[in-house]
């Protein structure tokens, strides 16, 4: 079980090391008077550190290196 939880881990630690955020585009209403309404494409951003990434791979080594000596 720990193994399968440690490479797990490994990967999404990985994922988060190379691709540290991504950017999404959401529709705004800027203006909505009656039948008159305006919108706009925003975008917006989400970004994690890649300490994230680093202390899920080192956390994945751990589970697998422990599930090795059992």
């Amino acid at each position: 079980m720990n193994k399968n939880i440690g490479l797990i881990l490994i990967v999404i630690g990985a994922i988060l090391l190379i691709w540290t955020g991504f950017t999404y585009t959401k529709k705004e209403k800027i203006v909505d008077a009656g039948p008159i309404q305006i919108t706009a494409d925003r975008e917006k951003t989400v970004n994690w550190s890649p300490y994230a990434g680093g202390i899920f791979l080192v956390v994945g080594i751990v589970f697998l290196v422990g599930s090795k000596n059992k």
